[in-house]
């Protein structure tokens, strides 16, 4: 679980398979009750019974730590591959994986791609993506609200990267993915216009870890009332660095900037290891 939602120390599983007897939510679990929470600018709540504030706060620490030690190692071997690792974020519905079918359908002929996929349970997702011929591992992460740095080392012994990109696709939340580092190069947010333009008012946290929001299903827009330059703005406030991409992945619009963007990122990780070994 993680103190954020409180999310429930539920069964992880790789494709069917049982756990790896790794415990990497092995604490307490704390539920928060109560009509206004104002962390960050007003006073701290503790709601669990028996653990005061501090005690709560040295648990979210312990378990961040935690996982930045299995992302630090997730880093090294993607950086040894030579492999691009993209975290893709969302609330359910955003059509995340219908952008990433067709992203995948656009880039496999010309580069060596693989995929995490991450929901509590079922293989839907992970069936749709190996229709496209790309290598995807099914990780369910049971009660968890998302995945994790361990559960993404595990998924990424599978599929023996070599280059490319790996897609990770997260669990539909905009909420605790924001604070779990899996070794990405970037976290890469998605929205889409038939949700509301203040999500990133309302989930400043995932908005302002993200290099970059898509803006999905802008072939509705003239069926809508969304304020695509609002959202920008909105997002913008959060983060003043957040690049912005406009795509419909059924109508193909705006793609090729979203294939730029990976392409550049690419170059830009290998100028970087490059400049390392040099230096």
């Amino acid at each position: 679980m993680c103190t954020t939602c409180g999310c429930g120390e539920g069964e992880v599983t790789v494709e069917g398979k049982a756990p790896h007897g790794h415990d990497h939510h092995d604490h307490d679990h704390h539920h928060h009750y109560g009509d206004v929470h104002d962390y960050g600018r007003g006073p701290a709540h503790a709601h669990a019974p028996g653990l005061s504030q501090a005690r709560m706060v040295e648990i979210e620490q312990n378990i961040l730590a935690k996982n930045d030690e299995y992302a630090a190692a997730n880093r090294a071997v993607l950086a040894a591959a030579g492999t691009l690792a993209l975290n893709l974020v969302s609330s359910p519905g955003s059509g995340k994986t219908t952008l990433l079918t067709a992203t995948l359908s656009r880039l496999k002929e010309s580069l060596p791609l693989a995929v995490i996929e991450g929901d509590q349970q079922t293989a839907n997702d992970a069936e749709r993506i190996r229709e496209t011929g790309v290598r995807a591992i099914q990780v369910n992460t049971g009660k968890g609200c998302h995945l994790d740095a361990h559960m993404v080392g595990h998924a990424m012994e599978r599929l023996y990267l070599s280059g490319g990109v790996l897609f990770i696709e997260n669990v539909g939340n905009l909420v605790c993915p924001a604070g779990f580092d899996l070794g990405e190069a970037h976290k890469v947010v998605i929205l889409s216009v038939t949700e509301g333009e203040d999500k990133p008012l309302k989930y400043p946290d995932m908005f302002h870890a993200s290099d970059l929001m898509i803006l999905t299903k802008t072939d509705l827009l003239p069926h809508l009332d969304f304020d695509v330059e609002a959202c920008i703005a909105h997002a913008r406030r959060i983060n003043p660095r957040i690049k912005v991409l406009r795509l419909s992945a059924r109508s193909g619009e705006g793609m090729a900037g979203w294939l730029g963007w990976i392409e550049a990122a690419r170059a830009m990780q290998a100028a970087g290891q490059s400049a390392e070994m040099e230096g």
